[in-house]
């Protein structure tokens, strides 16, 4: 009898213990992951609690980013082309977009001349912004007629990704072979200053209070950290802080409690967690291959990392800081969305 309740009770540890392991998996399950794959040019739509793809949706050569809709209906996926920043090769001139419903192209958007266009966010008056590396800008689109609305130049070379500022006002660009960042007045359309940073850089990302950009220094392993506070004006902007890593980074994302900056480094496959308030690496964890994009999940609960070599997209249990079961796809993937559950 007490050998029967032993075992019984040990079944019941073994259930309660998948059971949490199966919650902590769930923490984002609640919207749908959206993975962008470079080499096998499509689109995918995952949901995390099963870890399952469940739409593949074929897109142009080759699109690295995808941004989400106000409304969650459609994707914008940036048809960059098949080189990387600064090599030879084709150079897109649209955008594709994609019916969530109907899990499909629905149409492209020519951009009229050749832009590689990357990074897409939804900004002000609900137009598309997409940085356009060509064109030294930042193209606006409207997505109700489908056509460039209007440029705003960021007078420098490969103006990669951006990130608006919490009231959409400012936006600020990491230009990759400048090695600086682009200031940008967004309601006047206009370049207001340029922010060396280093000889290369990559990725851009800004604290959930508007105050710190960062980016990462593509030669040195640290970060820099820009205070963006208007006390001396925007055209007085510096690099305030670095921060010692122990690889060089790729990208950067905050958590939306402003607490960590997570960043990762490609080579060492490394995901790291900066504390804000001591500008310190704190902790770090194995990826399952090469780091390329963060995602955060709104709740700041999950934070997911596609590695493009592995075709793995990684999963952090952020507040445990423990790496769960990983989206496993094939190898390509990149940029990261999340459509958020109705």
């Amino acid at each position: 009898m007490n050998t029967s309740l032993s075992m019984i009770t040990a079944i019941s540890l073994l259930l309660f213990s998948i059971s949490l392991s199966e919650a902590a998996a769930d923490n984002s399950a609640k919207g749908t992951l959206v993975v962008v794959n470079q080499f096998e040019h499509n689109v995918s739509l995952v949901e995390i609690a099963l870890r399952r793809r469940f739409a593949t949706i074929p897109v142009g050569v080759n699109g690295h980013e995808v941004a989400v809709s106000p409304d969650g209906r459609s994707l914008y996926v940036p048809i960059y082309g098949n080189s990387g920043v600064g090599k030879p090769g084709t150079d897109g001139a649209s955008i594709d977009v994609i019916d969530i419903g109907k899990r499909q192209v629905s149409s492209s958007i020519d951009l009229g001349k050749p832009f590689r266009p990357h990074r897409a966010e939804f900004g002000p008056g609900g137009l598309l912004y997409v940085t356009g590396e060509l064109a030294n800008a930042i193209v606006i689109v409207d997505p109700a007629t489908q056509k460039v609305a209007a440029e705003i130049p960021t007078g420098q070379l490969q103006s990669h990704m951006f990130v608006f500022s919490p009231d959409q006002k400012r936006a600020f660009t990491s230009n990759v072979g400048a090695g600086n960042i682009s200031v940008l007045d967004v309601p006047g359309r206009r370049l207001i200053s340029v922010i060396p940073v280093a000889k290369t850089i990559q990725r851009i990302a800004i604290s959930p209070d508007g105050q710190r950009v960062f980016t990462q220094d593509q030669d040195s392993p640290r970060l820099a950290v820009i205070d963006i506070r208007d006390n001396a004006g925007a055209e007085a902007l510096k690099v305030s802080n670095w921060v010692d890593l122990p690889g060089v980074a790729y990208a950067s994302e905050p958590t939306p409690d402003g607490k960590w900056l997570l960043a990762v480094s490609a080579k060492k496959h490394l995901l790291l967690a900066i504390d804000l308030a001591t500008l310190k690496v704190v902790k770090s964890l194995d990826l399952p291959g090469t780091p390329s994009e963060i995602l955060i999940s709104p709740d700041g609960g999950t934070a997911f990392v596609s590695c493009m070599d592995s075709g793995k997209v990684a999963v952090v249990d952020v507040s445990a800081w423990q790496l769960l079961d990983p989206v496993v796809l094939t190898p390509g993937v990149d940029g990261l969305a999340w459509i958020p559950a109705k």
